[in-house]
């Protein structure tokens, strides 16, 4: 059975090998992109459960938009990955009908912009039905797909939902960086018994990152609600979420060079947010940055700083917390304003030497 599994998991990842199928084995390092670690997670858990099924506009035949699903259709045939008519509100309302069954949907946005057209299912249908219900409904269910800005395709393609997400009690809201965040994370979510809201970044998918031991393992899957520490430091915290996990630690390779050793916090989830990770930082740094792509009113850093007010960490701090966001307009279709609406790794670089400074 473990040789069938390990023949299932690694069918459409030609370039991944090992010599021995022991579970003790200790394997050499791989590397993968995050589209490939997003369908390594789902076939794991296609094979693992018949529950599940993922259903979305071209996600079967054509193997997904964004090419996340290929091969699966042709693994587990049309009853398991389901192509739907372009009607966000159809599909969505029938997965949600599915998870009240008993069944275990995976949910594909071609874009989350575009999920507002079932937001009525996500939200009143989906992350109510437990409380609802006094406990007795439970919706297992994933909607996953592109977040956050991507390249030349304007204001209704290109925009951050992750603080409308997580401000809605009932949903569980995570978002990945890298491979390990993007398999465990997947992995963890599809087991989880309430309604996820799993925000990808499209501009990610190529990005190639090293797979760890631990996230290998078919059977591990990613604490919900534990962020994650990619830097050590101890002169100020950066926190940050999906692509800016990227550009605060190469902001933080850059401050190095200057004597500056910033702490990099990976959230992952953002609803439940992990508080204690974030306090215990700031507590040992006496300084904190808060980066994201989405808009600052209401946003995520917003709810961080109230967080660090309401906590009783204000005492710890040095200096008055940075916020480094995407600019309050809808996304610009011309490049070169568009590049200017989202932050850069010289504004988390300005930042951190500004509340170094204590400058407001």
């Amino acid at each position: 059975m473990y040789k069938h599994l390990l023949k299932l998991r690694y069918a459409y990842h030609p370039s991944i090998k090992f010599t021995h199928v022991h579970p003790s084995t200790q394997y050499t390092p791989i590397k993968m992109t995050v589209r490939e670690a997003i369908n390594l997670a789902m076939d794991e858990e296609l094979a693992h459960d018949p529950n599940v099924f993922l259903l979305g506009e071209e996600v079967g035949q054509y193997q997904g938009a964004y090419k996340v699903s290929k091969g699966l259709f042709q693994k587990y045939g049309g009853d398991r990955v389901i192509d739907t008519p372009i009607t966000e509100a159809g599909f969505t309302g029938i997965a949600v009908g599915a998870a009240l069954y008993g069944l275990k949907p995976i949910v594909e946005f071609m874009t989350w912009n575009f999920a507002m057209q079932a937001i009525d299912h996500i939200i009143n249908s989906a992350a109510k039905a437990h409380y609802m219900s006094a406990g007795d409904q439970k919706a297992s269910i994933v909607f996953r797909g592109i977040n956050g800005a991507t390249a030349y395709v304007a204001a209704q393609h290109s925009q951050c939902f992750a603080s409308w997400y997580s401000n809605v009690p009932g949903l569980v809201v995570l978002s990945p960086y890298d491979c390990d965040d993007a398999k465990s994370l997947l992995k963890a979510a599809v087991r989880n018994p309430n309604p996820v809201v799993f925000l990808e970044n499209e501009i990610l998918y190529s990005e190639s990152f090293e797979l760890s031991a631990e996230a290998r393992d078919p059977n591990y899957l990613a604490p919900i609600g534990k962020a994650k520490i990619m830097r050590p430091g101890d002169h100020v915290t950066i926190v940050a979420f999906s692509k800016m996990v990227q550009y605060s630690l190469k902001a933080a390779e850059q401050l190095s060079n200057e004597g500056i050793n910033c702490e990099v916090v990976n959230l992952r989830s953002l609803r439940p947010l992990d508080r204690e990770t974030i306090l215990e930082s700031v507590k040992k740094t006496g300084r904190l940055v808060c980066v994201e792509e989405g808009w600052p009113q209401s946003g995520i850093s917003a709810e961080i700083t109230a967080l660090i007010m309401e906590a009783g960490a204000f005492k710890y701090l040095d200096a008055p917390i940075q916020r480094v966001t995407g600019v309050e307009i809808p996304t610009p279709y011309a490049f070169n304003l568009e590049a200017m609406a989202f932050p850069k790794t010289e504004q988390i670089v300005d930042a951190v030497q500004n509340v170094l400074k204590g400058v407001r």
